[in-house]
């Protein structure tokens, strides 16, 4: 009788033990699952389910959307990052914006998410994919903060969260319209952004120029309709002579050179929106020269404190 009890007794801890060593070898398969996506250069890439150390280089905005945090953060230039994000992102590490295939490696990503085609050229897509599975998002003229933030939503598995994303956005969208109304209807605004001695406006489809005229409805200038139709990047170079026959009621001003000689020569000054008390600044730590969810929601905000 002993022998028996003792002789089931192992029996059952044997079984024990191998399911618990079936229910691990499961938990660590589910762990490594991973699927397969065609991104926008026609790779199949194998995703892992839960990727821990992304590399989304200028793409952080939809990360921190996302809730997700990266292994390391954009910069361009000594100090040049996306400041805005920093409540999220300090003391994440940079790496340049060209992704230096040796900062790469050592970053020991299990996933790299590419925003710009040029990031690639040289046959550098085949290096990266070595180290990490390599997604390159849909990236050009046409293509907005919107569809990225779906992109990488579906990517991530996180799609209802991205919708979630547009849905708050929209709301504020809005809500900013209504109670903005008597500041919006009717009225004119441009874009602009000084760095060394020299200024930029925002192209009427582009970053805080679709912002501005599709989603919050505010006219758009002459110039900025007239600099639009050449432009080939979100800002493009204007003259002071140029500025000077702005006709925009209000004017938001991305500065990054705050002693710039150009805002001393009477033309700046005799400026409509600048003589009329119209024109707000930013400095060049803001949101308003990046895009995606999070720099979208902060510019509103901008405007919504100024225009209130």
């Amino acid at each position: 009788m002993f022998k028996k009890i003792v002789l089931g007794t192992v029996t059952l801890l044997a079984l024990l033990s191998l399911a618990a060593c079936g229910q691990s070898s499961e938990s660590k398969d589910a762990t490594n699952e991973v699927r397969t996506m065609t991104d926008a250069q026609d790779h199949k890439v194998e995703i892992p389910q839960k990727p821990k150390r992304i590399i989304a280089s200028y793409l952080e905005d939809y990360l921190v959307a996302l809730d997700e945090k990266p292994v390391a953060q954009w910069t361009v230039g000594e100090g040049r990052i996306q400041h805005y994000l920093q409540d999220k992102l300090k003391g994440v590490p940079t790496i340049n914006y060209d992704l230096p295939y040796e900062d790469v490696l050592k970053l020991e990503p299990d996933l790299l998410l590419i925003g710009a085609n040029g990031t690639l050229e040289g046959g550098k897509y085949k290096e990266y994919a070595k180290i990490a599975p390599t997604y390159v998002v849909k990236n050009g003229d046409n293509v907005t903060w919107r569809d990225q933030l779906e992109i990488i939503g579906n990517v991530l598995d996180k799609q209802d969260q991205a919708k979630k994303v547009e849905k708050d956005y929209d709301q504020l969208v809005e809500q900013t319209k209504k109670d903005l109304k008597d500041k919006i209807e009717g009225k004119s605004a441009a874009v602009l952004w000084v760095t060394n001695n020299s200024a930029f406006m925002v192209a009427d489809n582009r970053s805080s120029g679709q912002l501005l005229y599709d989603e919050l409805g505010f006219d758009i200038p002459q110039l900025t309709k007239d600099i639009s139709k050449k432009a080939t990047a979100d800002f493009s170079q204007v003259s002071l002579e140029s500025l000077s026959q702005l006709d925009a009621d209000y004017i938001f001003l991305v500065n990054s050179d705050s002693g710039a000689a150009m805002f001393n020569d009477p033309l700046w000054s005799n400026i409509p929106a600048v003589k009329n008390n119209q024109l707000f600044e930013f400095d060049g730590k803001s949101s308003w020269l990046y895009n995606g969810p999070i720099a979208y929601t902060k510019m509103i905000e901008n405007i919504r404190e100024v225009l209130k």
